[in-house]
């Protein structure tokens, strides 16, 4: 081999090791420490506050459409159909005193998640240095409140769960300091926080007591730094007593509708789309 090819493969060599290098210092740099900056909470649950009655959202549909077709004024069809939706909104508003009276506030029992017992995970798949890979991040930095209705669980509310999204870690130091600098942001203190809202819980059974277990499906929105995005948890909660509850929800999302663009890193390839997301938690009864 020539010198001068010699020469030619040492600087790029070189160039190779300095990048690398330079990728390494940058993302330790802005990677930060992943100590959070405060201890996690998240926004209470109003015990006074009434469950939402889905009748009444139908019956100001009933009430618009009413009144939409007795404006148009029009043939004997039309009359016809008026009298119907007026009849049918009749027959609602007749069944729903009964059928739809808000529980006393005191049926409610309110729990609020314990961080010490509970973890969230993140769940994906790479290539590192050509291996398949399972990259696991977790973090027991999660806070939110539920607000339990044994009698009629279909009035039970889930409040905000929060997570510090800055604590993720998996079992790779610059792997998390890439995760905290690049990918989730999580350094910068706009971003620290991730959030689910729930917005509806589908699927409860009529009733529930200490013992049982219920599955069930949380709808909401789900905030990674500044993009929101619909998600429904499949979620499994147990009520071990009257004091504890201990459950666990499992959905998958997709890094591209969350704009989480993964570094170019030597040795790491095929990172997966699909990331699934877990949460195993205990909630503690809070007497206020």
């Amino acid at each position: 081999m020539s010198q001068r090819l010699w020469l030619i493969l040492g600087a790029l060599v070189l160039i190779g090791l300095s990048s690398g290098v330079s990728i390494l210092v940058y993302t330790t740099v802005v990677g930060g420490s992943g100590e959070p900056s405060a201890p996690i909470s998240a926004p209470t649950l109003d015990l006074n506050t009434p469950t939402p009655d889905p009748r009444e959202a139908e019956i100001a549909r009933l009430s618009t459409e009413v009144a939409r077709l007795s404006a148009e004024n029009a043939a004997l069809s039309t009359a016809a159909a008026v009298e119907a939706a007026t009849a049918e909104l009749a027959a609602t508003e007749e069944a729903t005193p009964e059928a739809t009276a808000t529980p006393e506030p005191a049926a409610a029992v309110l729990f609020r998640i314990v961080p010490d017992e509970s973890e969230v995970r993140f769940i994906l798949t790479e290539e590192l240095r050509g291996v398949p890979t399972t990259v696991i991040g977790r973090t027991n930095q999660v806070a939110g409140d539920l607000l339990v209705d044994f009698a009629a669980p279909g009035s039970s509310r889930v409040g905000v769960i929060r997570i510090n999204a800055r604590t993720l870690a998996t079992d790779n130091e610059f792997r998390n300091r890439a995760i905290r600098g690049e990918i989730l942001q999580s350094s910068r203190a706009e971003y620290e926080f991730s959030e689910f809202t729930p917005t509806a819980l589908t699927g409860l059974p009529a009733s529930v007591e200490a013992g049982q277990t219920v599955t069930f499906q949380i709808a909401g929105e789900l905030k990674v730094r500044d993009i929101t995005q619909t998600v429904t948890f499949e979620a499994t909660v147990t009520v071990v007593s009257e004091d504890r509850l201990e459950g666990s929800a499992i959905t998958t999302v997709q890094r591209g509708d969350y704009n989480l663009v993964i570094p170019s890193v030597p040795g790491v390839a095929n990172v997966s789309e699909a990331v699934r997301l877990e949460i195993d938690f205990v909630a503690a009864r809070v007497d206020e």
